[in-house]
C-alpha cells in the first residue's frame, strides 16, 4: 500500500479548490499578457504619431526656409508676390501650405513718427483731436516723445484710470498697445493688421494697404500745415541704398504628413543683403495664427 495520498483519494472539495486556483491563475496570465500586449500597441501608436508629427514640423521648417530662398532669388518676376497667397509644397511625405505677407508696407508704431501715427488713428476712425492725442500718448508711451514729465504722465493715466503709466520702452509686442490711455480693444483691432514691429520707419507705399496710405497721406497734410516743428518728428532718415533692397516679410507653413500628422511654423525674416547669409530670422515660432 502506498504511504503517501494519491489524486483519486484527495477529497473533491481540495480538488475543486485547486482547479479554481489553476483557471484564476490562467486568467490572470491571460489579462497580464492582453495589457502588456495593449500597452505595446499604444507605446507603438504614440511613437509613431511621435516620428510624423516630428516629420510633419521638420516640413513645415523647410518651407520656411524655402519662402526665405524664394524671396532671395535675384530675378524679381520668379519671387512669391507678398499678398498671402497659399503656395503648396511637397517635401517628404508631406504636403505645406505656405503664405507670406510683406511687413514694409505696414507702420512700425515703434519707429513711426508722431504724424504717421496720428495718421494711422485717423484712418481707423478716431477725429482728429482724439487721433492727435492718441498718437501724443503712444509716443509717451514708447519714450519718443517727452512732452510730459513721468508725474504728469501718471496723473493722466490715474485719471483714466489705470494704475499704471508709460513704459517709456519699444512695444515688444503689438498687444502692448492695449495698455496706452484710450486704446480700447476695439480700435486694438482695427489697428493691428496695418502694424508690425519689424517695418521701417516709413513705411514702403508700394507695399501699403489702403488703411496705411491714407496713413502716408493725412501725415504728409498733417506736416504741410503744422510746419517744420512736425516735419522733423515726421522725416525719418533715408534708408542706405543698400538697404534699399531688403524685404521684411512674415511667413506661415502649416504641413500635412500622414496619419493626420499636423504641424505649423511661423516667422519673420528680413531678406536681402543684412548679412553674409542674405536673410535674418526676427521671430520663430511653433504654430500658426
Amino acid at each position: 500500500m502506498p504511504r503517501g495520498p494519491v489524486w483519486w483519494r484527495v477529497p473533491d472539495r481540495e480538488r475543486g479548490f485547486a482547479l479554481l486556483i489553476c483557471l484564476w491563475s490562467l486568467v490572470l496570465i491571460a489579462f497580464i499578457v492582453a495589457h502588456v500586449t495593449t500597452a505595446g500597441r499604444s507605446e507603438v501608436r504614440i511613437a509613431d504619431n511621435l516620428a510624423t508629427n516630428a516629420a510633419a514640423q521638420a516640413a513645415a521648417d523647410g518651407a520656411i526656409f524655402q519662402a526665405i530662398f524664394n524671396q532671395a532669388e535675384p530675378r524679381p518676376d520668379q519671387r512669391w508676390p507678398l499678398d498671402g497667397a497659399a503656395h503648396e509644397l511637397q517635401i517628404g511625405v508631406s504636403r505645406i501650405t505656405v503664405r507670406i505677407t510683406g511687413e514694409d508696407g505696414l507702420i512700425n508704431p515703434n519707429l513711426a513718427s508722431i504724424a504717421l501715427l496720428e495718421g494711422l488713428y485717423r484712418a481707423v476712425g478716431s477725429d482728429p483731436q482724439t487721433a492727435a492725442d492718441l498718437a501724443l500718448a503712444t509716443a509717451e508711451w514708447i519714450g519718443s516723445a517727452k512732452q510730459h514729465t513721468p508725474d504728469q504722465l501718471r496723473a493722466q493715466y490715474r485719471a483714466a484710470g489705470l494704475d499704471y503709466g508709460p513704459t517709456g520702452s519699444p512695444l515688444e509686442a503689438i498687444d502692448e498697445l492695449g495698455r496706452v490711455r484710450g486704446v480700447m480693444p476695439k480700435l486694438l483691432d482695427a489697428l493691428r493688421p496695418h502694424l508690425s514691429l519689424f517695418g521701417p520707419a516709413e513705411p514702403k507705399a508700394s507695399a501699403a494697404d489702403p488703411v496705411v496710405t491714407a496713413a502716408i497721406a493725412l501725415a504728409g497734410r498733417a506736416v504741410a500745415s503744422a510746419g517744420p516743428a512736425l516735419a522733423g518728428s515726421a522725416a525719418p532718415a533715408a534708408a542706405p541704398d543698400a538697404l534699399k533692397d531688403v524685404v521684411t516679410v512674415r511667413i506661415i507653413a502649416i504641413a500635412h504628413g500622414p496619419g493626420n500628422a499636423r504641424a505649423g511654423r511661423t516667422a519673420t525674416a528680413r531678406v536681402g543683403a543684412v548679412n553674409d547669409r542674405g536673410y535674418a530670422l526676427l521671430t520663430w515660432e511653433s504654430g500658426a495664427d
